[in-house]
């Protein structure tokens, strides 16, 4: 299981580089997952939330010292990928979880107050989901072999 988790982990990351990309890239040029009006990882990308901490108002695009989000998020996946890797069964599934109610609030940003989506983060936010999951199952295996073991 960990082996999945790590490849689960690099597909994050790849998909994580993708946005990264999107994010340097100049915003006048159409990205290549400007799909419809609802979806479009360049607004998204470009937006004063692809950044942490976000932008304010009056603050220009290029101002500040920020940390772009997809930049945030390769070092998470990274995080996961090593911990599971390791052994680290709980740091993994904490990881993953911190991941997804990340994510969770940058899909609550893009639904309802950018009203348009990333593709490239609808990605992310269901490989997190799935990390998620397996982590979790991870645990709860090690649990009841740990229980079995104990009752002998």
């Amino acid at each position: 299981m960990k082996y999945l988790v790590a490849l689960l982990a690099v597909a994050g990351i790849v998909v994580s580089a993708m946005a990264l990309h999107v994010h340097y890239m100049d915003p006048s040029q159409a990205p290549p997952c400007a799909v419809t009006e609802k979806f479009d990882c360049g607004a998204v990308n470009h937006s004063r939330f692809a950044v942490f901490p976000a932008r304010t108002f009056d603050e220009p695009p290029t101002g500040g010292h920020h940390i772009p989000i997809a930049a945030i998020g390769i070092v998470g996946y990274v995080l996961i990928g090593g911990f599971a890797l390791a052994g680290w069964r709980w740091l993994a599934f904490q990881a993953a979880f911190g991941g997804f109610l990340g994510a969770c609030f940058l899909s609550y940003l893009e639904a309802y107050v950018l009203e348009k989506w990333c593709i490239y983060c609808l990605w992310s936010q269901g490989i997190l989901t799935v990390l998620l999951v397996v982590t979790g199952l991870m645990l709860a295996i090690r649990s009841i072999q740990a229980q079995r073991a104990w009752e002998r």
